[in-house]
């Protein structure tokens, strides 16, 4: 293939990896398409080339944490619904595309399409709470994706995103600067706690890494928030540290329940997608049934990362993630301070904490939406430093 052609290729598959990783914050379906198709122009590239393809070191626990899962479903209570939910994995593949196709520049031009739709995501759920009344725990903000906890899990994200950029990239400040009010009113709106928490712990590490000094700022923000907010969102706040709020103490019983799944199945878990099948007959007594629920009904998920992956494909899953957890930062925070973009790789770091800190009361992982917006958003530095790479062996 010309160079022509495979420049032309490669820009076709930019294009279908940015608009899939931006429109995911509307819709699963149209995200799908763009990126089956930037992922089938990357598997051209690299057959093409013949070579392995670049890949940052936390894709190897990815790999791992897949291959873990394949063999849990094939010891599944029921084989054939673990494996159907094992599609997920293929989504995995979002970070060597990322690397690929988004390399240099055109990452930060990835990140800038985020935050832009992730803007008007937000005014979405803004008008959902202002206009249509949005406004309690029955009926939240979910903008177009079908559920708040999906939502208010890729506001965070972007929000952290936004934070990160404003923060660590001088050049064109201001549209984020117009952004991250309109995400943090929007994430407000979603009263979900974990995602609260993670956005603030997300935005914590990243201000420490780029001044200590920074890090006044949260309390005063904090304190801003709470002489501004309405009086049922403060309550929503103080239910967080309640040890008798319903939802807390339904947490900890899923955590219990969780235990014993693990305990009874601890290599290879009760098989993906099989924890709502086995609930039941784990659930204790201080859990509280949602209004209506029977059966398998009761529980999707154990809201817990590392429970739900330990409960589901055993503990050598939940290692796998943990492993992909401390290298993944590890290689973030370092190119945050040695780097070629930093910035982005500040993004990295905050779609990394806030997932980790959110996801010890939330399965975040396990939602498609979240998982492929968190993949490609922990990429784009490795893209912009692969590019730099390149661009440098050129001039050699």
């Amino acid at each position: 293939m010309t160079d022509s052609r495979q420049s032309t290729l490669e820009f076709a598959g930019f294009l279908a990896l940015t608009a899939g990783l931006g429109l995911v914050q509307f819709s699963i379906f149209g995200a799908e398409i763009f990126l089956d198709l930037a992922c089938l122009i990357w598997l051209t590239i690299v057959v093409q080339e013949r070579r392995w393809p670049e890949v940052p070191s936390f894709f190897l626990p990815l790999l791992c944490l897949a291959g873990w899962t394949l063999i849990s479903c094939a010891f599944s209570i029921d084989p054939i619904v673990s494996f159907k939910r094992s599609r997920q994995l293929l989504w995995f593949l979002i970070v060597p595309g990322t690397v690929r196709l988004a390399r240099g520049e055109r990452a930060m031009t990835t990140l800038n399409v985020i935050i832009a739709l992730g803007a008007i995501g937000a005014l979405v759920g803004v008008f959902e709470a202002t206009v249509l009344h949005y406004d309690d725990l029955n009926k939240r903000p979910e903008g177009s994706l079908g559920h708040y906890m999906t939502y208010a899990g890729i506001i965070m994200l972007v929000l952290g995103a936004a934070v990160a950029r404003f923060v660590f990239y001088a050049k064109e400040r201001l549209w984020p600067a117009i952004a991250i009010p309109a995400l943090a009113v929007a994430l407000g709106a979603t009263f979900a706690r974990n995602a609260w928490v993670g956005t603030v712990a997300a935005i914590s590490v990243v201000l420490a890494l780029r001044q200590i000094k920074l890090l006044l700022l949260v309390p005063v923000v904090v304190v801003l928030f709470f002489v501004a907010a309405p009086a049922h969102v403060k309550d929503r706040v103080y239910s967080i540290v309640d040890m008798h709020d319903p939802t807390s103490l339904d947490r900890r019983a899923m955590l219990e329940s969780g235990v014993h799944m693990v305990r009874d199945h601890p290599l290879f878990g009760v098989g993906m997608n099989m924890v709502p099948t086995v609930y039941p007959q784990y659930k204790t007594a201080d859990a509280f049934d949602p209004v209506g629920a029977t059966g398998v009904q009761t529980r999707s998920h154990l809201h817990n990362v590392p429970m739900q992956l330990a409960a589901e494909r055993g503990v050598p899953a939940a290692l796998c993630w943990l492993w992909f957890v401390i290298v993944a930062l590890r290689d973030l925070i370092t190119q945050v301070r040695r780097g070629p973009a930093k910035a982005l790789a500040a993004v990295g770091v905050t779609a990394v904490v806030g997932m980790v800190v959110a996801g010890m009361f939330e399965h975040n992982f396990g939602d498609s939406e979240f998982l492929i917006l968190f993949l490609g958003l922990i990429s784009l530095a490795f893209a912009a430093r692969q590019g730099a790479t390149t661009d440098a062996r050129v001039a050699s």
